[in-house]
């Protein structure tokens, strides 16, 4: 795919990161930092074939065992797909994703809006995308992520500031210049304290790198990175966002928020150290509240990663005690031997 990438540079090949783990984000629908809020790899399997950016999957690990089972290439497929995808890997290997090309943009203009307050910054998501505006790229640091992104990378980030919204747009050269302009006239609505425009593919290349080194800025700071990604309806965004700030000076903890903001989806990240009991008793406190709250909201406990062996407790009161046992069943049918992921998700 690489090799043909290079030799057609009008196409992009919107497949999963090098830093992702095979397949991981076709096991789990995750998300990229591309198109809120309707990332192509989240959307991938929607209701038409043809237009998927997943077009085919092989699956292995299937009963019988070992028996490889291709979806996406027939209507038949589809529904099954849905069911295959986004369950832990715990009824299914993925061996196999065909993807499409997609037309790389004829242009696009990358923002990145200053704001003295994180709700403010939350709330201008929420006026995007009432206005709908779909954006490529829709991401939010908070000023601790910030601090942390321009001490790692030394990408210009501003430190002043409580929190920055990264705000890019492509397609034909007039829409994304009117959908930057009603964007940047949102963010200051909703009292951006600036809005830059990258003056170059260049700048925004940086300014995109930001949002990619969130995580591994953070995670220099202390011995132990804890990162979830609780997931509310993007009208309840101001509210998550401060709940989280305010958790954390509770608790007295360090939690640096970023995220597709776009889809709803944060990723509270909890700098700790694990060798601290008492310390790590607050952070699951923290955990814990936040979830409840997310919950409470309308929210997912899991947006994109999945709810592994930390979220199995949450899990029933999200799903409901129909839909948690009917879950069971799938894995019960599709891996009646229990090999694949066991204790993930289900006891």
């Amino acid at each position: 795919m690489e090799n043909e990438r290079a030799d057609r540079p009008e196409v992009e090949v919107l497949a999963p990161r090098a830093d992702h783990a095979g397949c991981g984000d076709e096991l789990e629908n995750a998300f990229s930092v591309a198109r809120p809020p309707f990332d192509p790899r989240r959307a991938r399997l929607a209701a038409n074939p043809v237009d998927d950016v997943v077009r085919h999957l092989l699956v292995g690990g299937v009963a019988p065992p070992g028996q490889h089972i291709g979806f996406g290439e027939h209507l038949f497929g589809e529904s099954v797909v849905g069911v295959l995808q986004s369950h832990d890997a715990d009824v299914d290997i993925i061996t196999e994703v065909l993807l499409k090309l997609v037309p790389r943009p004829a242009a696009r203009r990358t923002m990145l809006a200053l704001y003295d307050s994180i709700e403010d910054a939350a709330e201008t998501v929420s006026a995007i995308i009432a206005a709908r505006i779909i954006p490529c790229t829709l991401e939010f640091l908070d000023r601790m992520t910030a601090c942390c992104v321009e001490d790692f990378a030394h990408v210009g980030l501003p430190t002043d500031c409580e929190a920055v919204l990264l705000m890019e747009t492509d397609g034909h050269p007039a829409a994304v210049a009117d959908e930057a302009a009603q964007m940047e006239a949102i963010a200051r609505e909703n009292r951006a304290r600036d809005v830059r425009t990258a003056r170059d593919d260049a700048e925004a290349l940086q300014l995109a790198s930001a949002r990619r080194n969130a995580f591994a800025a953070l995670a220099r700071q202390r011995p132990t990175t804890i990162l979830e990604d609780v997931t509310v309806p993007r009208s309840e965004l101001a509210t998550m966002v401060r709940f989280i700030a305010d958790t954390a000076a509770a608790l007295n903890l360090q939690i640096g928020t970023f995220g597709h903001m776009g889809d709803g989806n944060l990723h509270p990240t909890i700098l700790t150290d694990e060798r601290d009991a008492a310390e790590m008793e607050r952070v699951h406190k923290a955990f814990d509240a936040m979830f409840r709250r997310t919950l409470e909201l309308g929210g997912t406990i899991t947006g994109e990663h999945g709810v592994g062996l930390a979220k199995k407790p949450w899990l029933r009161q999200q799903m409901g005690d129909a839909s948690f046992e009917l879950m069971k069943q799938v894995k019960a049918t599709l891996d009646p031997g229990g090999l694949l992921n066991p204790g993930k998700i289900f006891d």
